[in-house]
């Protein structure tokens, strides 16, 4: 079983990689493939530099406002992480919902190693019991939705703005999907970066001891491990760029010569100019307005809204309404 798992992973790999790469004028890669295991590892870093204020913001707002989310929930409420990462900043979520009634907790990610990292980090909580769920979001959020019992309600936790990573198409689209598996009175709780001088994003993305190009980089050479490409990572530079038509952190790997890649695995082979760059990730930025635009055009209702006064960045806290 587990080696259908895997061979269904690295097909569906071979199948984006190849439809991403012979996109144009723009190549692109999906950025959830920068989230293996040694790519997570790269992220947690990136969490911990002085240039990169979001997560530090995430985890204020939650652990100052955790009791006051608590009490917008009804008990018992089962807990559903998308992209759980290490957990480390759910532990006020849990703790506060912990005092009143026993809690489940279902940490949801591609990565084993940040499941694991999720167990160690959460796994002696009293209260709390963790299953850990490796998958995508969607197919994860319905194992759990099937398992919760009829007086039970669902918070979702889409913390980091993760959303961001989105394209608002896209990202509208997931939300309604998300939706689409709730009740009514179940709850969606979505971290959201916020619109911030450009200066301060760009050092973000791409710090001065160079995690973040190592992240990027990662990418590629978790092609090389699984799909036998032949990347050579040191013709490839990070690039992070502002678009500021579409309020987004762009990453980039630009090709710094003119090259010729090939991926036996993909089936392909990419010939690249020198100066043309892959596409990654994107990184989003919203207003508190549109976040709650964004919320009803998803089929929910903004129920409050917290903002980190030293990094622009909001949680959101989403709710089904009651039929």
């Amino acid at each position: 079983m587990f080696a259908q798992a895997l061979d269904r992973a690295v097909i569906e790999l071979a199948a984006d990689v190849r439809d991403g790469l012979s996109k144009t004028p723009q190549r692109e890669l999906h950025s959830k493939y920068l989230y293996d295991d040694i790519g997570s590892a790269l992220f947690e870093v990136i969490t911990l530099l002085p240039e990169y204020g979001l997560t530090r913001a995430d985890q204020r707002l939650l652990q100052t406002h955790a009791r006051d989310i608590a009490r917008h929930l009804p008990s018992p409420t089962i807990v559903a992480e998308l992209g759980s990462g290490s957990g480390r900043k759910t532990r006020w979520i849990l703790e506060a919902l912990a005092k009143r009634d026993f809690t489940r907790y279902y940490p949801i990610d591609v990565s084993a190693a940040a499941l694991h990292a999720c167990r160690n980090e959460l796994g002696t909580m009293n209260g709390v019991h963790i299953t850990e769920i490796e998958g995508s979001y969607t197919n994860g959020l319905r194992r759990v939705a099937a398992r919760r019992l009829p007086d039970e309600t669902l918070l979702v936790l889409f913390l980091g703005s993760t959303i961001g990573n989105f394209e608002r198409g896209p990202a509208q689209k997931f939300l309604r999907e998300v939706h689409g598996l709730l009740k009514p009175g179940d709850a969606l709780l979505l971290g959201t970066d916020l619109v911030k001088p450009v200066d301060q994003l760009l050092a973000a993305y791409d710090d001065p001891i160079g995690a973040t190009a190592a992240f990027n980089l990662n990418l590629l050479a978790r092609l090389n491990r699984e799909l036998d490409a032949d990347f050579n990572l040191q013709n490839f530079r990070h690039e992070a760029r502002y678009n500021n038509a579409e309020r987004r952190i762009e990453m980039h790997l630009r090709s710094e010569i003119a090259q010729t890649v090939t991926i036996p695995g993909a089936n392909l082979t990419v010939a690249l100019r020198q100066g043309e760059t892959i596409w990654t990730e994107s990184s989003h930025k919203f207003g508190l307005d549109e976040v709650r635009q964004i919320a009803r055009d998803a089929g929910f209702v903004c129920e409050e809204q917290w903002v980190d006064a030293e990094w622009p960045f909001a949680e959101n806290l989403l709710r089904v309404e009651s039929q």
